[in-house]
């Protein structure tokens, strides 16, 4: 088995996002986020798409986002939070990138231990829909055994209108948002949880992730 369909596996079955999400079926989405063309350069075989959807291509690494494991919060009562956007998202890097990371660990006296094994990162992303902001919970960078080199979690909330609209996490980001604006019945219903009576009641259309525009 290749390191990168062992990597997937074990994201998959391990289940490294918080909150209890069960799995649907591929088949279910047909739809597709629409993709800038500047970004698309091929996309890496070996991540299988019944899990992962790739977004864009860049000259150093490749973006995926877990549209199996991505779902709503529960809160504290095991409500459905519709507010609140768990996503996990992956990077497979290229040569180039894999040796900018290692150099800026080195820059900030930070361990270098395994990055020699770099392939990429996983990211842990909270959009927050009614702020307009994402944040990444965690970034964990990973080795070609898919094992855990390095985890930061000192992300900070980003506005997302404040992003430049040509920036490649902005891109990344509004496909994101787009993809689950279009299943978002699916994320409700594969969420572990219910709706509260109150959100139950909505409209689709006056749910936050509908109300989220952007450019």
């Amino acid at each position: 088995m290749s390191s990168v369909k062992k990597l997937l596996a074990i994201m998959l079955t391990v289940g490294l996002m918080a909150g209890g999400l069960s799995t649907a079926s591929a088949d279910e989405y047909e739809e597709e986020p629409p993709i800038d063309e500047e970004f698309i350069e091929g996309t890496v075989e070996e991540v299988p798409e019944t899990i992962y959807k790739w977004v864009q291509s860049t000259a150093r690494a490749n973006y995926y986002f877990n549209y199996r494991r991505m779902g709503y919060r529960l809160d504290e009562d095991g409500f459905i939070d519709l507010d609140v956007l768990m996503v996990p998202t992956l990077f497979i890097y290229d040569d180039v990138q894999k040796e900018d990371v290692i150099a800026k660990r080195k820059w900030r006296n930070q361990s270098r231990e395994g990055y020699d094994k770099l392939v990429g990162r996983a990211d842990y992303l909270e959009f927050r829909l009614t702020d307009g902001t994402v944040r990444v919970t965690e970034r964990v960078d990973l080795d070609e055994q898919w094992g855990v080199l390095d985890v930061d979690r000192s992300g900070e909330p980003i506005e997302l209108l404040g992003m430049s609209t040509s920036s490649v996490e902005y891109k990344f980001y509004r496909a994101i948002i787009i993809w689950a604006k279009l299943h978002n019945g699916d994320l409700i219903e594969r969420s572990s949880g219910k709706l509260s009576p109150i959100e139950m009641n909505l409209e689709e259309s006056e749910m936050p992730i509908m109300k989220l525009e952007l450019p």
